[in-house]
């Protein structure tokens, strides 16, 4: 015959322990020893007895027989219905073990997060902007504040679980019994009942609303960049706090310029006599018409570089650049006394030239011709 483990012993307390030191021994050793976290051989027998302990020494009727009869005055643990029985602490035990069976009341939650999509023309987006946009998010009931109730009405606490939102039932297990917490069916974990509900927004505590509300876009935001406003997305349930809006930009493309991260990109054609020559040309740009000096003798696909006219920087001070890239132009129609012009040009570079292309001939190599 195997002779039982004195209960005290098991989990290492005096005699004279209080309940709280009870309570405090069975937590610490029923982590240690269940078989969901140790593997080692004998846990799940060990983690029996603990709790057959623990049911006879935190029950004062079962630990005074105990104490007088040992192990044959205490109701073995496994031998008494579970209706009704509840393991006090252990309930935290088993939520630790197997992840709360049964969420207990319902907590806040935070708001959905919303999108909006918002397109900006090409300055908008360079230079910043502040928009008004308009939003359909839920609020809270304009008529019963939230509290779902038609007003002049009033919830009653839920009779089921006593207003606490959640039902306590135990079960069995090859463990022994828990007691399984779980929120209330019939007020859905609020702990209350609304009999007459809201006519506005029929017990649901919310509704939705068209909201106008000014964006300010900052300078220098490109094609894909989103903004986020905190707080406001939908409202919180229970409590919970407003999700957030999020506002994703689309930018229209620019008739003239291009935009290469801060730079702004920019053709510019010119004719033959222009870059042979040179001269002083006006050119767009963000902030108005500049000169820029086109050198005698440019070739097709230089690059200008204007300081400081390109894209403010999001983060810090200061601006991209503007580059201008020069393509020269090739005219597909001439006049005949065009051609004889071109042609007299032509000969006279050709006889100055001491490699003998020409005037058309370097303009065909320059083109890559």
């Amino acid at each position: 015959m195997t002779t039982k483990t004195d209960y005290y012993d098991l989990l290492g307390i005096p005699r004279n322990a209080s309940p709280d030191e009870i309570k405090r021994a069975f937590r610490r050793l029923a982590m240690k020893h269940h078989p969901d976290k140790n593997r080692e051989d004998g846990a799940e027998e060990r983690f029996k007895e603990i709790n057959e302990a623990y049911e006879v020494l935190s029950d004062p009727d079962k630990r005074a027989a105990y104490d007088r009869f040992g192990h044959a005055g205490a109701e073995s643990p496994f031998a008494r219905g579970f209706e009704g029985f509840d393991l006090g602490g252990f309930g935290d035990i088993f939520d630790a073990f197997f992840g709360g069976a049964g969420t207990r009341r319902r907590q806040p939650q935070h708001g959905n997060d919303l999108l909006y999509r918002l397109t900006l023309t090409f300055e908008e987006a360079v230079f910043g902007c502040e928009k008004e946009i308009e939003i359909s998010r839920s609020e809270a009931c304009s008529v019963c504040k939230g509290l779902r109730a038609e007003p002049g009405t009033e919830a009653r606490k839920c009779t089921v679980c006593n207003g606490s939102g959640e039902v306590r039932r135990a079960q069995r297990s090859i463990f022994g019994q828990f007691v399984n917490v779980t929120p209330c069916d019939r007020c859905g974990g609020e702990g209350r009942i609304v009999d007459t509900p809201c006519h506005q927004c029929h017990g649901s505590g919310r509704e939705k609303i068209n909201r106008k509300l000014q964006v300010r876009i900052p300078a220098g935001v490109d094609e894909g960049s989103q903004i986020r406003i905190s707080g406001e997305g939908e409202m919180g349930l229970y409590g919970g706090s407003r999700g957030n809006l999020y506002i994703a930009l689309t930018v229209q493309p620019h008739p003239l310029f291009q935009r290469d991260g801060y730079e702004i990109l920019f053709d510019l054609e010119i004719s033959f006599a222009q870059a042979a020559l040179g001269e002083d040309v006006q050119i767009p740009t963000l902030d108005g018409e500049q000169t820029l000096k086109i050198p005698a003798g440019t070739q097709s696909g230089h690059q200008f570089i204007l300081k400081r006219h390109g894209v403010p920087h999001m983060r810090g001070s200061g601006r991209g650049d503007m580059i201008t890239r020069v393509q020269v132009i090739t005219p597909k129609r001439l006049s005949a006394e065009q051609k004889r012009l071109l042609k007299e040009l032509d000969e006279s570079l050709r006889s100055q030239s001491p490699d003998g292309k020409g005037f058309i001939g370097k303009i065909k190599e320059s083109l890559g011709g």
